[in-house]
């Protein structure tokens, strides 16, 4: 179908700035575009926390939102996206809450180190540390542990992919594992990738950029850089993915939700017309954001509170 209106006039409106890609510049200098770039505002929840995990290289910052009080709500483990270059806790800011009020959960974004400077393992470790964090001591910041899923959007949803094979691994149960519009491959030569390559928003060159800052050549085959690398995806979490039409991303991420589906774990897999990669952190200016968020937020309170009663997360 056709480009949304609103997002065709957002796309109309990005050209006509003329900004200079990605790879024209440094990560520093990205940052700091990323941070100038306007978002929409915070709203409010019932409480916010700012504290500190021990992770594999010192502390890694979090920060919990509660939507409403009590002490035994649902965990989400939130991992931004931004490449794994850009972004943080701030600039997921607006999204997080979001999350939180749509779910009903305590969501806890994580802080984790960027690339170039720290490339992969250290997010995959540190969104880790956090995650096995969560399920002994989110009662700490108000939540029940034992009631825990990750999510995560384009870089963030690579990493909640990781952290789930990661997790099945070491025997930790997740309720559900979140990504919506993820990068999970860097094979650059599906028809997305070829076809909205250019012109939507994130590049394909975009991809080459970050994945050439994050994931040095010899880690490429590990299934947590790589998510479509792993050889077995049987026994993983139920999952939720979310694809945009007009996202380079956008096969990868529906190949993923069928091999999952094919190695027998349950799996919605959405993909919204019209829109292009990111439109989920644009809800004021991409009206069809507001669907991912019901979803999104439906799936997750449903997954914590089936993982309460024992019962499947996916339905």
């Amino acid at each position: 179908m056709p480009l949304d209106a609103d997002v065709a006039e957002v796309l109309a409106e990005m050209r006509a700035l003329d900004v200079a890609p990605l790879r024209a510049g440094t990560p520093q200098q990205a940052r700091r575009g990323y941070d100038r770039a306007p978002k929409p505002p915070p709203e409010p929840v019932a409480r916010v926390v700012d504290a500190t995990v021990a992770g594999p290289a010192g502390d890694v910052a979090i920060r919990a939102y509660a939507p409403s009080d009590g002490d035994d709500l649902g965990v989400v483990a939130f991992f931004h996206g931004g490449g794994w270059v850009l972004s943080g806790i701030d600039g997921h800011d607006s999204l997080a809450r979001r999350f939180a009020l749509r779910s009903g959960a305590l969501v806890v974004s994580v802080e984790y180190r960027l690339a170039p400077e720290h490339p992969f393992p250290a997010a995959h470790d540190d969104c880790w540390a956090v995650t096995e964090w969560l399920a002994d001591h989110a009662h700490e910041l108000g939540g029940d542990g034992p009631r825990l899923a990750v999510a995560g959007d384009s870089a963030g949803g690579n990493l909640a992919a990781g952290v789930a094979l990661r997790a099945r691994d070491a025997g930790l149960d997740l309720a559900l594992q979140c990504l919506v519009y993820p990068c999970l491959d860097d094979d650059a030569t599906r028809p997305s990738m070829v076809d909205h390559g250019e012109g939507s928003f994130l590049t394909a060159a975009d991809m080459s950029w970050f994945w050439s800052r994050y994931v040095p050549d010899e880690h490429r085959h590990d299934p947590r850089a790589v998510p479509m690398r792993a050889p077995d995806l049987a026994g993983l979490a139920p999952a939720l993915v979310q694809t945009a039409e007009y996202d380079p991303l956008r096969d990868e991420g529906e190949e993923y939700a069928r091999r999952l589906r094919e190695a027998g774990v349950e799996v919605t897999a959405t993909r919204y017309d019209g829109v292009v990669h990111g439109f989920a952190s644009r809800w004021t200016t991409m009206s069809r954001a507001e669907l991912a968020h019901d979803e999104a937020g439906d799936a997750l309170r449903r997954a914590l509170r089936r993982s309460e009663l024992g019962g499947s997360a996916v339905g």
